[in-house]
Formats: C-alpha cells, sequence, structure tokens
C-alpha cells in the first residue's frame, strides 16, 4: 500500500477533496502495485487552479501536473489521466515483451 501526501498552497484541502484524490487514485493503483509514495501539491494562481504529482516507484519518478481556470476537480483529473499514461508507458518499457501480440505457428 502506498501513502498519499496532499499539501494545498492557497487552498484548504477539504474532505471532498481528498475523497475524489483517493477514488482516483484507486484506480491508477491497480495499473502498478509498485507505488511507494504519491506527493500531491494543490495550487492556487491568480485564476488557475493547478494540481501536480509526483508518484515514486523503485528506480523511477514520475511527475504530471494539469491546470483548470476555475474548476480543481478538473485539473485533478487531467493530472491523474496524464499520470495514468505515464505509468503504463513505464510498465511497457519494463516489460516489452508482456504486452506485444505473439502468434503461433
Amino acid at each position: 500500500m502506498h501513502t498519499i501526501n496532499i499539501t494545498g498552497h492557497h487552498i484548504d484541502v477539504t474532505q471532498a477533496i481528498k475523497d475524489h484524490i483517493n477514488e482516483k487514485f484507486h484506480k491508477v493503483s491497480k495499473l502498478t502495485d509498485k507505488i511507494t509514495t504519491v506527493n500531491i501539491i494543490l495550487l492556487q494562481d491568480n485564476k488557475n487552479q493547478k494540481a501536480e504529482v509526483t508518484v515514486h516507484l523503485p528506480g523511477k519518478e514520475l511527475f504530471a501536473a494539469a491546470s483548470s481556470e476555475n474548476r480543481l476537480f478538473h485539473a485533478i483529473d487531467a493530472m491523474i489521466d496524464k499520470l495514468t499514461r505515464q505509468i503504463a508507458k513505464h510498465k511497457t518499457k519494463q516489460n516489452p515483451g508482456a504486452y506485444k501480440a505473439t502468434t503461433v505457428s
């Protein structure tokens, strides 16, 4: 099991935000069981809401960020989508033969 650290800069991290992030990361954790720590930073600039994540895997660190003009939840969802693509790409690099179709003669 991995640890999720959520930090807010100029944003109050409410229980609804925590629940949303935990729900999304439950789906991400199904992709790989090698995640050790997850650090999430939620930021608010003048107009933009921004979500950044750093995921620690053995021998690798993945980073994803996304922003939305008005909605923090949209930024979180976009960040999770980027992270999911990175994890899938990392898995194929780790085990390239596992995802190729093989033909048997």
